[in-house]
């Protein structure tokens, strides 16, 4: 059975190992340490809001959600940063139940809406589309890097 928690600091510890694995996952160096201090900023400064999803007992999967606002519509947003599933554990409805956790923790709190990027070879798209996001076709994505 998937059991979806939020993520705070007296459970953080079950979150960090596969946190640091999503980060080497993207090509980052582990760094457990890093990690953990990189979450507990987040929680502590209530900057973030992570979803852990659990079967057994264990950790095998979450995402974090970035606060954010629209000028346009004046009304608050929240940015889907980041969504990991272990490899064992994929396709066993894990992405799903987060990302339905993300939804309802939206409407329950007056949210507009959720944004996310996300690759354009991203076989989870497909997913996203049967869960009712729609990609964006007006707009393009631009970043600029300051190193």
């Amino acid at each position: 059975m998937i059991n979806i928690q939020t993520v705070h600091l007296d459970n953080l510890d079950q979150l960090v190992p596969l946190f640091d694995e999503y980060r080497v996952f993207y090509k980052q160096n582990s760094d457990a340490s890093s990690a953990y201090s990189f979450l507990e900023d987040r929680i502590n400064n209530k900057e973030s809001v992570i979803f852990l999803a659990t079967m057994d007992g264990k950790a095998v999967g979450f995402t974090q959600l970035f606060f954010s606002f629209s000028s346009v519509s004046l009304q608050p947003s929240l940015i889907l940063n980041d969504l990991y599933v272990l490899k064992a554990f994929r396709n066993k409805n894990i992405a799903s139940n987060l990302l339905e956790q993300a939804k309802s923790y939206c409407i329950t709190h007056n949210y507009k809406g959720l944004a996310l990027e996300t690759a354009i070879d991203n076989p989870a798209q497909k997913l996203y589309e049967k869960l009712g996001w729609k990609k964006d076709s007006d707009c393009f994505h631009y970043f600029w890097k300051s190193n």
